[in-house]
């Protein structure tokens, strides 16, 4: 029984080809809202020889379930799930996912840019989930490809569909 991790925003491939090399058995989806972007990507991880186990499918989680019927995910089959796209569909996209039942529980989702620009609604979320539907510890970090902007990246482990245990 292989990993399955899903990165929403592929943009050039980075986070997902990291993400193939951290766990070289895991199957890794990627949704990209950009066509362009996700042929770039693909020609990169080709390259980088994880063609094999790193899918790119070109949508968006907010399209009304085509992209989620597209990637067709079992219920407890994802493992990890990197967020790294539209700040503003953090939540709603977290939650469409959620309703599918996908994420397993124990399972880790990593949001990125939490501070720049910022996922306020997702950061609520959490705070107000935590200790019963989420255990979340928030990294403090930079902006990319500077050092002066503090960011953060939040790191939450499902702990279960509380509602489903009475």
């Amino acid at each position: 029984c292989h990993a399955t991790a899903l990165e929403l925003g592929t943009y050039c491939g980075y986070g997902a080809l990291r993400i193939a090399r951290a766990a070289p058995q895991a199957q890794v989806f990627s949704v990209e809202l950009s066509a362009a972007n996700a042929g770039v990507a693909r020609r990169i991880w080709a390259h980088a020889g994880v063609a094999d186990r790193v899918h790119c499918v070109v949508g968006t989680i907010g399209d009304g379930g085509a992209t989620l019927d597209a990637l067709g995910f079992s219920p407890g089959q994802l493992d990890f799930l990197f967020i790294d796209h539209d700040k503003d569909a953090y939540l709603p996209d977290l939650q469409a996912i959620l309703d599918r039942g996908w994420l397993r529980r124990g399972a880790v989702v990593v949001a990125d840019n939490v501070g720049i620009p910022g996922a306020p609604r997702y950061r609520a979320y959490m705070s107000e989930h935590q200790g019963t539907r989420w255990r979340t510890v928030e990294h403090k970090t930079h902006a990319e490809y500077q050092t002066l902007l503090t960011d953060l990246v939040l790191e939450s482990d499902y702990l279960g569909d509380q509602r489903a245990r009475g």
